[in-house]
């Protein structure tokens, strides 16, 4: 399975909100985001909690800054089924890169604010509501409750832009044509889908990569006529991944095909060689090229992901 959307997806569902329609969100996070924004990923919880292999999927999946959000988030009352849908944004790059977002689901704000004063938080004010600060360990990053049917997340910085701009007081996304346009082809009815422009593809790929192992690959570099990224995460019977990538010319889409050809290739003589009695779950990659566009597909089962090790877990 696509390992980046599941870990990141499965790990965000810990910050605040009430009900609202995933294309409502979808429109909230691009009103909310700073139009320096390179990364977004929407995740339907609600709909993930259906896989019947879903509690040991995300055990296994979700990186450690996640796990240390999630303590943090359950100290303030709020619980993992309460979440019903997520839009993660990033900014920065590689090591810099910030995280920020908006959830939708079921909370108390008056049952966290008393658990806050409880453990001794002490409230800030972000756009004249409180905003509440989990920890030196995840950055500070903060949690507010936008509206009753709203809640964002991210450090209290970037919470001041979110609520400026969606004060008509700073840009948003929404001001982004280009990210606006790549987020309009790649969302759909799957449960986990996202996009990413410039370097934060090959971050994305470096992080999320199964069974890297010993590889030297300059990611950058590699990646460098990448223009943009989109992908969605389909969980029915199986988990089917489907990635589709813009170079900036046909010679620079066929160079990057040879690249997959080989992560391809390098990924299967090092599971042989580390576990050669478990199935892979990845071995059914397949690359396909159309005039500058790379597609990848993969559809493996729940129970390969299940028991595969956790070779491509991202650290963040």
């Amino acid at each position: 399975m696509e390992k980046r959307g599941l870990c990141w997806s499965i790990g965000a569902m810990l910050v605040l909100a009430t009900a609202v329609k995933a294309e409502d969100l979808v429109k909230e996070s691009l009103a909310s985001l700073p139009p320096e924004t390179i990364r977004m990923e929407y995740s339907s919880p609600a709909k993930l909690r259906r896989l019947p292999n879903y509690v040991s999927l995300r055990q296994r999946y979700v990186g450690p800054q996640l796990r240390i959000l999630e303590e943090r988030f359950a100290e303030l009352g709020v619980r993992e089924s309460d979440i019903d849908e997520v839009v993660l944004g990033w900014q920065g790059g590689g090591e810099q890169m910030e995280l920020e977002g908006l959830v939708t689901g079921r909370f108390s704000p008056k049952d966290i604010a008393d658990r806050a004063e409880a453990r001794g938080l002490s409230p800030s004010t972000v756009g004249e509501v409180p905003a509440y600060c989990l920890g030196p360990e995840t950055g500070s990053t903060c949690v507010v409750v936008v509206s009753d049917a709203l809640g964002a997340f991210g450090p209290l910085s970037a919470l001041g832009t979110m609520m400026a701009a969606r004060d008509g007081q700073a840009p948003s996304l929404a001001s982004n044509e280009r990210f606006v346009k790549l987020v309009g082809e790649a969302r759909g009815p799957a449960p986990i889908w996202g996009v990413a422009v410039g370097n934060s593809v090959a971050d994305w790929f470096k992080a999320y990569l199964p069974s890297q192992g010993n590889l030297q690959l300059d990611w950058a570099r590699a990646f460098q006529s990448v223009e943009a990224l989109a992908y969605s995460v389909e969980t029915a019977e199986k988990v089917r991944l489907e990635a589709k990538m813009d170079c900036a010319t046909p010679e620079a889409a066929q160079s990057m095909r040879q690249v997959f050809e080989g992560l391809k290739l390098f990924q299967q003589l090092a599971w042989q060689n580390q576990y050669p009695n478990r199935p892979n779950p990845f071995e059914s990659v397949e690359i396909g090229l159309e005039g500058r566009r790379v597609l990848l597909k993969l559809t493996t089962g729940y129970s390969e992901l299940e028991s595969a090790p956790a070779l491509g877990t991202p650290s963040n």
